[in-house]
């Protein structure tokens, strides 16, 4: 990345307090003691900005702090996220509870003093737990969605919905994805793990058909959005396990030239493999976020008549420990 600073589109700030005083930053190594920030040099500086601006106005309206050792306390988490392409943000204030008092005069100073926001929305988060988010989403302000892209395909985002944090190494991973699947637009290509259609809709700018499988429903609720969004309609979404959904759809005659994964850290689900190499597809990409099992669901696959060409590392998240891949596999046998 030439430039590998301020490359994050959200920011999810834990809240506490301090001498009295509304705090928000990160919590201090092998602890969930809060050290307040003013600045990340990775965040994209508009999340710093509404960050600070919204603990000030927390402040002046006397907002409680959330105390994980009491369960009390109101605001737990301040999200925040942008969209680099459009500049339009979206506030998401994780509370415990449901009611947020001086509600409208907090809105209005969020309003006045911070423009771009397009989107204020609460999440409603009673447990006692380290999971931010919690069930309930509402808008308390404005659109349920903002909008980015990636290339030249728009996508939906809401509060909850997951998408890659660094535009612009996205755009880089999945040109190179794009690559090693060959397309030539008569292809019909599977996306497992497909999320909210990120990967899928980008494919489907070159290939005949797209397929998206995905376990989550709300995931696939937002792939279905962003399809009709960018009037692709060659592409279909489905809820579900992929080891059970792929074997499906080839029994009703889907024949798919390219697969494509990009599982959780813990890699691909036995059955997903043992299914794509049941299918032969002509090619695989593999799109990783952990080395370990990445090398681990390769062996599978080269046992299964395939052949490892090329890998590509992607650095997404400069500054960490943490790196994307891409692989291209092709059957030989």
């Amino acid at each position: 990345m030439a430039a590998p600073w301020r490359y994050r589109n959200k920011a999810q700030v834990p809240v506490g307090v301090i001498d009295g005083a509304l705090v928000g930053g990160f919590y201090a190594r092998g602890s969930h003691r809060i050290i307040d920030m003013e600045t990340c040099l990775i965040q994209h500086e508009s999340n710093d900005d509404v960050i600070s601006r919204v603990k000030a106005i927390g402040r002046r309206l006397g907002i409680t702090a959330y105390d994980e050792e009491t369960g009390q306390g109101l605001l737990r988490h301040v999200v925040v996220k942008v969209g680099f392409r459009t500049g339009e943000m979206m506030l998401v204030l994780v509370t415990n509870g449901d009611r947020i008092p001086r509600e409208d005069e907090w809105i209005a100073a969020i309003r006045e003093e911070l423009p771009a926001v397009v989107s204020i929305c609460q999440n409603v988060n009673t447990r006692q737990t380290n999971v931010i988010f919690g069930d309930v989403t509402r808008v308390l302000w404005g659109r349920e969605v903002i909008y980015d892209y990636i290339g030249d395909v728009k996508f939906a985002i809401s509060a909850r919905s997951f998408y890659q944090v660094n535009p612009i190494q996205t755009e880089v991973l999945y040109g190179k994805t794009v690559e090693y699947a060959g397309l030539t637009g008569q292809e019909t290509v599977i996306d497992a793990y497909c999320g909210i259609g990120t990967i899928s809709l980008f494919l489907a700018q070159h290939a005949k058909r797209v397929y998206g499988v995905e376990i989550v429903k709300e995931a696939i609720e937002d792939a279905r959005v962003n399809a009709k969004l960018n009037g692709m309609n060659h592409v279909t979404f489905e809820v579900g396990a992929s080891e059970d959904v792929i074997p499906a759809w080839k029994e009703q005659g889907i024949e798919a030239d390219v697969i494509v994964v990009d599982p959780p850290r813990k890699g691909c689900d036995p059955h997903l493999l043992d299914t794509i190499i049941k299918m032969k597809p002509e090619r695989v990409v593999y799109v990783s976020c952990n080395p370990a099992t990445l090398a681990r669901d390769l062996r599978i696959l080269e046992d299964g008549g395939y052949r490892t060409v090329e890998v590509t590392p992607v650095d997404m998240f400069p500054h960490t420990v943490h790196v994307e891949a891409v692989c291209f596999l092709k059957y030989v046998l």
